[in-house]
């Protein structure tokens, strides 16, 4: 029983309590989970860039977000990070509903979204220092966490450099940091290597797998790079005009396809296309085929090597004179195709060769 009068209005630390003890609707307090989403919804006026999206992220997991530039990835991380209310739906970040615990979601968590948003006159020792303090870390430890955290991202002897000076890999590992400073449990990165050369992008990889594997990190990341999902990711979810429409292991979304994938140029219009995939539907061991602007025609069969033979003849019978014919492993490419009925776009695909940075 209260020992409050009828009229006495909680103060702020009773309503923090409150919220803290209060219960979850049912289908939001699995514990076992580091993220969860029910019915997510985003509109922006007549724009819905996100349509019921649920999720299940396992602590320790690396989750991948993968779709196209304004499928709806980012506006779901903005959600989830608490940087954007829901129109509808609800989420749970470490246990905290980002409605209503919104600060202490916000403190279990680490963000790297794609504009950084660094002060290119400081040093990199100096922003992670601010950081810290922001985050209210004791001072006595602080030159210990931020040298800490510069060894981690190997930049250590470029920590009292300016970082305007520093290359877009060198800018993205800063930030790596700064979204570790607080040694947070989940970290979400959006399109943590956009702009990065191969090699800063595959460092970058390095240290996301690191800190994964030792320290037990749960990452959320965003990419629209096929080979970055396939490389890092547990499991993945393919988003296409704001709803998730497939997900899976990356082994497991491959063997949705078929096995071998035979792809061919065929000469001729839009109707010859369509005319070549009639033919080349029926052959045996063919469980799908379709025509792609990019890519050409592609056949998905389940024993690659017997259709090969079959796919020139029956091009030959049907008179459409062909070439770039190739036998090759199903990929997430064909997975995406076949989910999406589009692909991710090749310039999306291709990284700037020099170190510019994404910022």
């Amino acid at each position: 029983m209260s020992n409050h009068s009828p009229n006495h209005r909680p103060t702020v630390a009773e309503r923090l309590w409150q919220e803290l003890a209060a219960p979850a609707p049912q289908h939001l307090q699995d514990r076992d989970l580091a993220i969860e989403a029910y019915g997510l919804v985003k509109h922006f006026g007549d724009i819905h860039a996100v349509n019921g999206i649920d999720l299940r992220v396992r602590p320790g997991q690396i989750f991948g977000f993968l779709g196209q530039n304004g499928s709806g990835k980012t506006t779901t991380v903005r959600m989830l990070t608490t940087l954007l209310r829901p129109t509808e739906g609800s989420a749970r970040v470490a246990g905290f509903d980002v409605l209503s615990q919104d600060r202490q979601v916000r403190r279990a968590i680490g963000v790297a979204l794609q504009e950084a948003g660094l002060d290119i006159l400081q040093t990199g020792r100096e922003l992670l220092r601010l950081q810290s303090r922001l985050y209210n870390m004791p001072r006595g430890e602080i030159e210990d966490r931020v040298a800490h955290l510069l060894d981690v991202v190997d930049l250590t002897e470029d920590a009292d450099r300016r970082i305007g000076g520093y290359s877009g890999g060198m800018q993205r590992r800063l930030d790596l940091a700064s979204a570790l400073v607080h040694s947070p449990s989940i970290i979400f990165l959006d399109e943590p290597t956009t702009g990065l050369d191969p090699v800063s992008r595959q460092n970058l990889w390095d240290y996301i797998l690191r800190l994964n594997r030792e320290d037990g990190v749960t990452f959320f990341l965003t990419t629209q790079y096929l080979e970055e999902a396939d490389q890092l990711c547990d499991e993945i979810a393919i988003l296409d005009a704001g709803e998730i429409v497939q997900q899976g292991t990356p082994d497991g979304l491959k063997a949705t396809v078929s096995a071998d994938v035979i792809y061919v140029q065929v000469e001729g219009d839009e109707r010859a296309q369509q005319r070549a995939v009639g033919a080349l539907l029926p052959l045996p061991n063919v469980e799908d085929a379709n025509w792609d602007f990019n890519e050409g025609i592609a056949v998905y069969s389940k024993s690659g090597h017997d259709t090969l033979p079959r796919v020139v003849r029956t091009l030959d019978d049907e008179s459409l004179p062909f070439s770039n014919l190739r036998l090759a492993r199903a990929t997430l490419d064909d997975v995406f195709f076949k989910a999406t009925g589009h692909r991710i776009e090749p310039a999306d695909q291709t990284a700037p060769t020099t170190g510019g940075g994404a910022g």
